[in-house]
């Protein structure tokens, strides 16, 4: 029997469409693993972050009547000693909103710095680093269980001190990792993680961190990325009335 040259278009059409949609399927299935994981380069100018591995939280909420405040401050307590955060609410009431919640909970005592990049950034805010625990070559894969859709405020950047929510990509929400600046990263770093946040007393401190000994560990979701060894922690994080 002779094919018809339409029945044959339409066959060649079907297989297209088929290859396309497996294509698109395997595209993003790997964008969905990506995410999960918290895979892509842990390179300067670029914050990693994936969410296996959460700690379930209550509704973020700035409690009492601190929201007619347009900003609030924390106090750090690490091991290596403490600083003074002025945090935004006006400008990134989410991130903000999200971050005092955990504060409040007690969700980052405890948890080590997992990521010194000297130059670079600090970054901490994986519930699975509590205490020195889980596995170091997945450390940076945890969060809350809470997300925070991407804040983008014009006047906010990423400058040296400031704090950024670390994210699984370029605009894409947080949850309750975050990072300091060592220096200013606004030109690799602005308009793609929120700002929400600055260090206003006790900067020694934080350059302290930045120094402190690391090692390369390689990562289980591929690349790698400098891990203070030993490690050093925050001890606590409270809410201040002031600087």
């Amino acid at each position: 029997m002779v094919n018809k040259p339409g029945r044959r278009k339409k066959e060649g059409h079907g297989q297209a469409y088929l290859a396309i949609g497996v294509v698109i399927i395997l595209v993003a299935a790997s964008a969905t693993y990506a995410y999960v994981a918290g895979l892509g380069p842990f390179s300067k100018g670029q914050i990693s972050v994936g969410t296996t591995t959460c700690l379930t939280t209550t509704e973020s909420s700035v409690p009492g009547n601190s929201t007619a405040r347009s900003v609030l401050y924390a106090r750090f307590n690490t091991t290596l000693g403490s600083f003074d955060v002025e945090l935004f609410y006006s400008l990134a009431p989410d991130t903000v909103a999200n971050f005092v919640n955990l504060v409040n909970q007690g969700f980052y005592n405890g948890l080590v710095w997992h990521r010194i990049a000297s130059d670079f950034v600090i970054q901490t805010g994986d519930p699975t680093t509590r205490d020195g625990g889980g596995q170091r070559d997945k450390w940076g894969e945890g969060g809350s269980c809470t997300y925070i859709p991407f804040e983008y405020a014009p006047s906010l950047h990423n400058d040296e001190y400031y704090l950024g929510m670390a994210s699984t990509g370029a605009q894409v929400g947080g949850s309750s990792q975050f990072y300091i600046n060592l220096a200013n990263n606004s030109a690799s770093l602005d308009q793609k993680y929120a700002v929400f946040g600055k260090v206003i007393n006790g900067t020694s401190v934080v350059q302290a961190l930045g120094n402190a000994p690391t090692e390369t560990v390689t990562l289980v979701g591929g690349g790698s990325q400098p891990e203070p060894n030993p490690p050093v922690y925050i001890i606590s994080i409270k809410m201040i009335s002031g600087p």
